[in-house]
């Protein structure tokens, strides 16, 4: 089946709420103010696109490509990322809501994550080498069997996971931020 191209368009405060946008090729396009919430972006691809100020409240992205895509104000709340295309999937995330977003078994290498929320997310068993967690809350976000090695974690708050479950050789942590690896003794400081 031949998708549907579109290239370096730009599109602005669309409703695409409950719409089948499966099949589509979108190739340096702009998402600005649209609405993705239950929509279905399955077997599409998004290659050096950028989105907006957009929602993804449980959108579908069973095959589809992210390649290059940035995400600027989104809220991309419980969207599950794990069904995604593995081929070339690179994306930037800034001042978005990732709350409850799935990225288990995603090698997302040297990914950004600036000024975001990122409340109990999944991370288990993802590869992060290199990514940034800049400015970032990252309350009950669960990391298990994940490989952080090089990942930056200076500026971030509220992470707590066991060193001893992943992989953090030469991750970068802030001396206020190393508390939250005690929580697995569940002691009491101060």
């Amino acid at each position: 089946m031949n998708k549907i191209l579109q290239e370096k368009k730009t599109f602005a405060k669309v409703d695409y709420s409950d719409k089948q946008l499966s099949d589509h090729e979108f190739d340096a396009c702009t998402f600005t103010n649209c609405n993705f919430s239950k929509s279905d972006l399955s077997n599409s691809d998004f290659l050096d696109c950028t989105f907006e100020d957009c929602s993804f409240t449980v959108v579908r992205l069973n095959n589809t490509g992210l390649k290059n895509v940035r995400f600027i104000g989104c809220k991309l709340l419980g969207t599950d990322f794990t069904k995604c295309k593995d081929f070339l999937l690179s994306f930037y995330f800034e001042n978005c809501s990732l709350d409850y977003a799935t990225f288990i078994r995603k090698k997302i290498k040297n990914t950004v994550f600036k000024d975001c929320s990122i409340k109990e997310a999944d991370f288990t068993e993802a590869d992060l080498t290199s990514s940034g967690f800049l400015n970032c809350d990252l309350t009950r976000t669960v990391f298990m069997h994940t490989i952080l090695e090089k990942a930056d974690f200076r500026t971030a708050s509220n992470y707590s996971f066991d060193l001893d479950l992943n992989r953090v050789k030469k991750a970068k942590f802030s001396p206020a931020g190393i508390i939250g690896f005690l929580d697995k003794y569940q002691i009491i400081i101060g």
